[in-house]
């Protein structure tokens, strides 16, 4: 149904590949993510995001940024949105400039974001159990993201209880899960995170800060240069 990319494979193989948030729509932040070794970029459309106070605009308002973005050549993802997301021709436009995964928490979900070319990756909630899931993970050919802590434990270190939390959702499902840095994840937790199965770290500011300086110190420590 979707194309088996290289970034996919290396979701699915054990690559545990590096996804890098950014935390605002820069070009200096997204070659230095890339240089310093991210597999991946994800932006945003159509949202607040609360780990850094920034307002994420229309498909048309960001478009612009997202055509010089496509012209660094790596995979790209999208967090399309919350109550308003992109209607299906703008899903279609994001297709040709080379985005192939979408994500929404999984109670923003739309049919035409599922009928369109983008892989989806719903994110489960903070309240989201193992059962919630499974049933995400029925979404064909879906990406987990276990978005799964409440804001007041954002920018706090990761504990076993939330590497057991983590490694139970992996264990439950037969796609990838990748954790989002909402915690102050470290390389070491990262290294957890592989050995318990889940699939990717996907780092935002809370990890990388938001100066392309920040950003290159941060990805490079995990991606181990």
């Amino acid at each position: 149904m979707f194309p088996q990319t290289p970034f996919y494979r290396a979701l699915t193989s054990g690559e545990f590949p590096i996804i890098v948030s950014l935390a605002r729509h820069d070009l200096d932040l997204a070659r230095a993510a890339i240089d310093a070794g991210a597999t991946a970029l994800k932006t945003h459309l159509n949202a607040y995001h609360r780990a850094t106070g920034t307002t994420f605009g229309t498909f048309a308002e960001e478009r612009p940024f997202f055509e010089q973005l496509a012209k660094l050549g790596c995979p790209l993802l999208v967090m399309a949105g919350q109550e308003v997301v992109p209607d299906a021709t703008e899903m279609d436009e994001l297709a040709a400039l080379g985005f192939e995964g979408f994500n929404v928490y999984i109670d923003h979900m739309q049919p035409h974001l599922l009928a369109s070319k983008l892989r989806p990756m719903p994110a489960l909630p903070a309240d989201g159990t193992v059962e919630d899931a499974k049933a995400i993970a029925a979404t064909p050919g879906c990406i987990l993201e276990a978005s799964i802590q409440p804001f007041e434990r954002y920018r706090t270190p990761m504990t076993q209880a939330d590497l057991a939390r983590y490694a139970a959702i992996a264990a439950a499902v037969d796609v990838p899960v990748i954790v989002p840095s909402q915690l102050a994840l470290t390389p070491e937790d990262a290294a957890a995170l592989r050995a318990a199965g889940l699939a990717a770290p996907l780092l935002g500011a809370i990890v990388t800060g938001d100066s392309p300086t920040s950003m290159t110190r941060a990805v490079r420590a995990f991606a181990g240069r």
